[in-house]
């Protein structure tokens, strides 16, 4: 077995790590996060979309939801260091630029990445994709997760409203990753991997895999911060100035501008905007909150809770059904 032994970074700024289930406001938290002086948001470095030839984090992740561990990491750890450590891949960027104005943007990217590595910048790496490799990247890096949890039906109502399928052969297919932390759903993995399952059905044994781990992290990580969408929506000004102080960051007014302007009531509740844009990200978090009622039939949300009652337990009461 191939272990690096690389010193671990051990700054007075460690990296913050925002992940957990997606469709749980990763982005959201993330950018006002980065609303706090000299910190820099990385949008999603484990994702499978990017193709490699890119200048923040040059690797391509070949499996949605990468586990990485002391079996596999020297395939990623020189990718991941410069990014935790903002060292820009001019030589990677430059594979895919076409023509001058690629050229002038990726030259001004590498001058903005090597500006905030000399000013002492805290990055902020922002990845839901990330989460089953929450407990490498603290390790290596000393990284600070923000772990978010999301209600099921929540999630579900919002894998159903986008399409967005998931190929759970991904799971299989690591090896360690099925041995080390999802050996307890196997025989539903397999299964949902050789046959075209429900959206619906997708949904909730995507939303208890994620879930089961977290609750593994609960258990194993005190110091770690956890955090249902639920709650820092209820109000956001007050969620986040204690979000802020447990990761060092000041609060300015600026940033309570920016939260009040991306969460306040004057913003819809829902979107059909495409995912990432500024709109899905202005919300009437409160409003929110909720959206599942609507899109779910009473029937669909008494099945949901019936599926995934043994580990929202853990998370969700009674009255917040």
């Amino acid at each position: 077995m191939h272990l690096i032994h690389a010193k671990q970074i051990m700054t007075t700024k460690p990296p913050i790590l925002v992940t957990g289930s997606h469709r749980s406001g990763t982005t959201w938290v993330g950018r006002m996060l980065a609303e706090a002086p000299s910190v820099v948001y990385i949008h999603e470095p484990f994702s499978v979309s990017d193709p490699p030839g890119r200048g923040v984090c040059n690797l391509r992740f070949k499996n949605w939801f990468t586990y990485i561990n002391s079996e596999n990491e020297r395939d990623y750890y020189t990718a991941i260091s410069n990014t935790v450590n903002l060292k820009y891949d001019l030589p990677g960027a430059l594979k895919n630029v076409r023509s001058f104005t690629d050229l002038r943007n990726t030259y001004k990217e590498y001058r903005q990445f090597s500006t905030y590595r000399h000013q002492g910048a805290r990055t902020l790496l922002k990845d839901p994709i990330a989460v089953f490799s929450s407990a490498w990247l603290a390790e290596k890096f000393n990284a600070k997760p923000v772990i978010l949890i999301r209600h099921p039906a929540a999630f579900i109502s919002s894998i159903m409203k986008l399409k967005w399928a998931h190929p759970f052969d991904h799971f299989l297919i690591q090896k360690s990753m099925m041995k080390d932390l999802l050996s307890p759903f196997r025989e539903e993995i397999e299964e949902y991997a050789r046959d075209h399952k429900p959206l619906f059905d997708q949904a909730i044994l995507l939303w208890r895999i994620i879930h089961y781990q977290i609750l593994q992290y609960q258990k194993e990580h005190a110091d770690w911060i956890f955090i249902r969408h639920e709650d820092i929506s209820q109000d956001p000004v007050a969620g986040f100035q204690i979000l802020f102080k447990k990761l060092d960051l000041e609060f300015t007014e600026k940033a309570e501008t920016i939260i009040k302007t991306y969460s306040g009531s004057e913003n819809p509740g829902d979107t059909s905007a495409p995912v990432g844009s500024e709109e899905t990200l202005k919300r009437d978090s409160k409003s929110n909150m909720f959206n599942w009622k609507k899109r779910l039939s009473d029937s669909e949300i008494k099945e949901v809770r019936n599926r995934v009652e043994d580990i929202s337990c853990m998370f969700y009461t009674d009255s917040e059904w």
